[in-house]
Formats: structure tokens, sequence, C-alpha cells
């Protein structure tokens, strides 16, 4: 399973998380209005880890620099994108692309299926006024019939205690192919426990 730490600025946190944990990928977020914004690539050092934008209502011309500018590996839009969007943004950046859907009480999986040509996921996180880092939980009950083709990553709330839910939605549900893990196991915004971080990789990847 995939684990994917998101929210990431400070160098040594950042160095110590690639060290230490391993994850498989590793996400900055370039939404100003996030308390985990990330304004300058010099702040951000290379990593094993592939590293992951997150953005949200960007303009594609600025998605793309900032591709370039951070080494970008993965494009994780977080806003209210279409489809038509993603398309265009594909043939223009030197990046997978993660599409995130918010959420609430019900899933729209037909037109999610617009989606499917042009992404490398799908990640589902809970609908909140801040576009994802909220630390709440939605109904993952929602994902045990997940129709589609593309696997997708799983978001919003998860902590360590949610491992033995995490691997029997697995179970039910083999296109979970990662978690996606934030605010829960920071000290504070954009600083992560490694300590925390590496007890639930740990359990996560026990009794596979």
């Amino acid at each position: 399973m995939l684990v994917k730490v998101c929210g990431m600025r400070d160098a040594e946190n950042i160095r110590s998380l690639d060290e230490k944990v391993q994850p498989d990928l590793m996400g900055m977020i370039f939404y100003p209005k996030s308390s985990r914004y990330v304004a300058d690539a010099a702040t951000i050092p290379s990593t094993k880890a592939a590293k992951v934008g997150v953005f949200v209502n960007t303009p594609i011309a600025e998605i793309v620099a900032k591709v370039n500018a951070f080494g970008l590996a993965y494009i994780q839009l977080h806003g209210d994108e279409d489809a038509v969007f993603v398309e265009e943004l594909k043939k223009q950046a030197a990046a997978e692309i993660i599409k995130v859907f918010r959420v609430t009480e019900e899933v729209d999986w037909t037109y999610l299926k617009g989606f499917e040509p042009h992404v490398a996921y799908f990640l589902f996180d809970t609908e909140t006024k801040g576009y994802g880092g909220s630390g709440k939980k939605f109904n993952w009950e929602l994902l045990e019939k997940y129709p589609l083709q593309k696997p997708f990553l799983l978001s919003g709330g998860i902590q360590e205690e949610s491992v033995a839910e995490i691997q029997h939605l697995q179970q039910i549900q083999p296109k979970l192919a990662g978690v996606d893990i934030n605010s829960k196991f920071e000290l504070h915004a954009a600083f992560k426990d490694v300590d925390k971080v590496i007890r639930f990789v740990k359990a996560l990847q026990e009794n596979r």
C-alpha cells in the first residue's frame, strides 16, 4: 500500500521522514490560504519520495511552473477542476495527475468516469471549506462499491487507530492503492511527528 505524507514544508522534517519512513509520496501544498502553504522551492530538499504538488483551482501555467521549479512527479488537484482542465493539464505538464474528490454523503461515479483517461489516481477526502487538511473523516463505506478501474488513495481523518479499518476496506475494495496522511500526524502545521508516522506505517504493513 502506498503511503503519501502531505503538508510538508520544513527541510529537516522532510529529510527525517524520507530517511526513517521512506514514504512513496511527499506532498507540498501550493494553496496560499493553507496553513501548510509552501512559497519557496529553495526550502524543499531533494527526496527519495516522489514529490506531489497540491493545487486548488490554479491556472495551468502556474502549475507547470511549479512542476518545473520543485521537480514534482505528481500534480494533486484539490479544487473544482473539470475533466477538460485535467486533460489539457496532462498535455502541458511533465507530471502524473491525482484528482481529488471531496466527499459529503455520496459520490457521483458517472462524473468521475470522465476523468479516468487523464489521471494516475483518484483521491477521496472529506468535504471542508478549507479544501482538506481538516482531520475530519467521511463515510469510508461509500468506497466499498467503487466501480471504476483507476486505483485510488484514501484521505480524510486518517490516524494511527485507522489501520484495521483501512486494511478491511482494501480487502473489500482492492482498487484502494494507498493512503494520504496529514493533520493527525502533526506536532504543528506542516511539521510531522516522525515517530508517530513510523508506528502507523509499520502497523499498516503488518498482517498483510
